[in-house]
């Protein structure tokens, strides 16, 4: 067997490893021993089996000194680069620890309704009892800055447009967009309605929904000024404006909804958005990875 055959497989100990360097760096064993926490003659015993596993003395000892012998120096390098990849190891695996344990940051579009993920969340948490979740509602703008700044790990969200290159989506579910209408409203009676004749009543916009642009073309460009009774940022107004005989809003599928409001379809388009859980591309911890699986897992429809 030849030295380098002997040296790469030996069973040498990260704590042999370690009293020989600390005598590298002080030349004096005692010495050596005191910051190894050990006794000299633990820290002599370790050192004479970590030369026998590399076939020579590193170091020579008499009652004055300690040197390095030309074996030592040509090792010396070598038990460097084991003792730091060690300490890699281990600052990557406490790295890695620490994320698990630290709470999953998801942000959640403020247009999308919490019951639908109620279940999942009841599930994630049975899976992983362990796993904070800290939630957090925003607008489409504030969530991708977020992801991107990391103080978000996920979101919910949908992109009315082409999303951020900076970012990462898995689909999660389509909703399509319906009516919000009072049931004392006419449209009530009727299953569906089409675009031109829902933009001529009076409208509660919801100027949080990522779609409203797409809503001011859509109904322009069939020759109608949508007439805006009121505009909110807030679902909750909305909802309760279009309950209390205010107006209809479009709003999506799966929206929260009160007493006296019920939904109607469109009869001459499907207009959806996709609902995906969003990251940045520089990646994620281990316990948000697990939430994205879970996500992947999920039978949303």
């Amino acid at each position: 067997m030849t030295g380098d055959e002997r040296f790469s497989t030996s069973s040498m100990k990260v704590h042999e490893i370690r009293y020989a360097l600390a005598v590298y760096r002080n030349l004096n064993f005692t010495q050596a021993a005191t910051q190894c926490c050990i006794t000299t003659p633990a820290l002599s015993r370790g050192l004479r089996k970590l030369e026998d596993e590399l076939g020579a003395p590193l170091f020579v000892r008499d009652t004055r000194s300690v040197q390095v012998t030309p074996f030592g120096r040509l090792m010396r390098p070598h038990l460097e680069q084991i003792a730091n990849g060690m300490a890699s190891a281990r600052a990557a695996g406490k790295q890695f620890l620490d994320a698990d344990k630290a709470p999953v940051r998801v942000g959640v579009m403020c247009t999308i309704g919490p019951a639908r993920f109620l279940g999942f969340l009841g599930e994630f948490r049975l899976a992983h009892p362990h796993c904070q979740i800290q939630l957090a509602d925003c607008r489409v703008n504030a969530l991708v800055a977020q992801l991107i700044n990391g103080s978000l790990d996920l979101a919910v969200m949908a992109f009315p447009d082409q999303a951020d290159a900076r970012l990462r989506a898995q689909l999660l579910y389509r909703e399509g967009f319906r009516i919000a209408v009072h049931i004392g409203h006419p449209f009530n009676d009727r299953e569906s309605i089409p675009l031109a004749e829902a933009g001529r009543e009076p409208h509660l916009l919801r100027e949080s929904c990522e779609y409203k642009g797409y809503w001011l073309s859509e109904i322009h460009q069939l020759g109608i000024e949508l007439p805006v009774a009121f505009r909110s940022e807030r679902e909750d107004w909305i909802r309760t404006l279009v309950a209390g005989g205010f107006g209809i809003s479009f709003v999506p599928e799966f929206s929260p909804l009160i007493p006296g409001i019920n939904l109607r379809r469109f009869s001459d388009r499907m207009i959806e958005r996709e609902v995906s859980l969003v990251w940045a591309d520089t990646g994620l911890s281990s316990s948000a990875a697990e939430f994205a699986r879970f996500a992947a897992a999920w039978v949303w429809n």
